[in-house]
């Protein structure tokens, strides 16, 4: 037999014992304390394969702690697995004497927190990125609860970016053929329009003007991370019910000429702030232009779901900061999810209504300066146009709860892109349509005329 063959499969075997001699220890501690000592085993080897066993015990045991006991083990990431304050400050006074590229590079390694080698090395085990995007995602809620802990979110993020660079994702068209494991989870993860059946899945997959993609990565088998929902028509729609009609006529997609994003749903919470929407819209521009080079229209209809809220805040101040003082008192009495039944409701709200969603995507905005709506930041993020304001274009119950029954249209316009993105990443500038800048306006001209 080969000696260093020999020599190897000896040294496996050992590290192997050491792995289950360090296990046996942890096991007489508590479960947080038990898998901060198996942590720092971990950070203190040198071989691979023993350090993927050990890895893999670590995740096994991380699975079976409690909520509580997992916020313990977080808080010791925080303070166990900080960066070494040696090496540290002795790296920034080197640095600081010389400033060169050696100084440098060795004070970004001493500043780096030893927790993201640590991950770095618990993902050596099979399954581990699943197991560390899970964990990511229950931290997420810890820090609901504890602030503190976003220092090590931060580490998270820096790796979690790294690990599903673009590059690494793989666009998949699916379909009504596309495995049912798969099929579950787009009924699982649809957050924008509940999927309610089988027979409404086939109906936003199967006809031929419906088109759905979905990014994957290779670390997650089978595991979409986010999804959209594609639909295929002659012009710009104005109301979502006509789209998600299980018994409508399809259309011929020869006969197309607008590509309408209808849903966009993020499946991976321990994946939540890592960009993956752009990029989805821009390839699934890409891969429709290719099949149908006809269509040169691409919009959403999307959901506004912070609308009602700040209406209801407004609505509550006196004066109010944004509303016109007669629109106040035409939505005063707004409240329940029926009065879009009645037509007399119906034409006296409207025009004060249209006019209160435009100026909250033109007029209102956070502390940073940003859109206060989540969706409107991501899609005039990505460079689209907020194109037009749909009156009653969802009467669900959710639609009139989150946004009284308010849909918009973003148009991504392909040779606009870049400068309406770079106008909003520089200058917060919202690139809006004319119809919908003239609402606002009216808004404007209403408040003055009652001062």
């Amino acid at each position: 037999m080969n000696s260093t063959f020999l020599s190897e499969m000896l040294e496996q075997v050992a590290e192997r014992g050491r792995v289950l001699m360090g296990a046996r220890r942890a096991a007489q501690m508590t479960p947080s304390e038990g898998l901060v000592e198996l942590c720092e085993e971990l950070l203190s080897r040198r071989g691979e394969v023993s350090g993927a066993a050990l890895a893999r015990v670590i995740l096994s045991s991380y699975e079976t702690l409690e909520p509580g006991q997992r916020v313990t083990f977080f808080k010791a990431l925080m303070t166990r697995f900080d960066s070494d304050p040696g090496p540290l400050k002795t790296a920034i006074s080197d640095w600081s004497r010389t400033p060169t590229e050696r100084t440098s590079a060795a004070l970004y390694s001493a500043a780096e927190p030893r927790r993201q080698e640590l991950f770095r090395r618990l993902n050596l085990a099979p399954g581990a990125t699943a197991t560390l995007v899970q964990m990511r995602g229950q931290l997420l809620e810890a820090i609901r609860q504890d602030g503190d802990l976003a220092a090590l979110d931060a580490d998270f993020m820096h790796l979690l970016s790294s690990w599903f660079n673009r590059g690494f994702l793989d666009l998949r068209r699916i379909t009504w053929s596309t495995p049912a494991n798969i099929l579950e989870k787009i009924i699982h993860y649809e957050a924008v329009h509940e999927i309610s059946s089988w027979k409404d899945l086939r109906a936003r997959l199967d006809p031929p003007d419906r088109r759905c993609y979905a990014f994957f990565h290779p670390a997650l088998v089978d595991e979409p991370l986010i999804f959209v929902q594609v639909a295929l028509t002659g012009d710009i729609p104005g109301a979502i019910a006509p789209i998600l009609a299980t018994s409508r006529e399809p259309m011929s997609p020869d006969r197309a000429t607008t590509a309408v994003f209808y849903s966009i749903s993020n499946c991976q919470r321990g994946l939540a702030g890592v960009s993956f929407g752009s990029f989805l819209i821009k390839q699934v521009v890409d891969e429709v232009s290719r099949e149908l080079p006809q269509i040169r229209t691409f919009v959403t209809l999307s959901p506004v779901p912070g609308f009602a809220g700040w209406l209801e805040r407004e609505l509550g101040r006196e004066p109010s900061e944004h509303l016109a003082t007669a629109d106040q008192a035409a939505l005063a009495g707004l409240d329940g999810v029926v009065w879009h039944t009645d037509p007399k409701r119906v034409e006296q709200l409207e025009s004060p209504l249209v006019r209160a969603a435009a100026t909250y995507f033109l007029s209102a905005r956070s502390r940073s300066g940003a859109p206060l709506d989540p969706v409107a930041r991501f899609h005039l993020g990505n460079g689209a146009r907020l194109e037009r304001i749909n009156w009653l274009a969802d009467t669900s119950g959710k639609g009139l709860r989150q946004s009284h029954g308010i849909m918009v249209n973003y148009r991504y316009d392909l040779g606009e892109i870049v400068k309406n993105h770079e106008a909003y990443a520089e200058r917060r500038e919202i690139v809006a349509s004319r119809a919908v800048r003239r609402l606002a306006g009216r808004t404007r001209e209403l408040a003055k005329a009652s001062v």
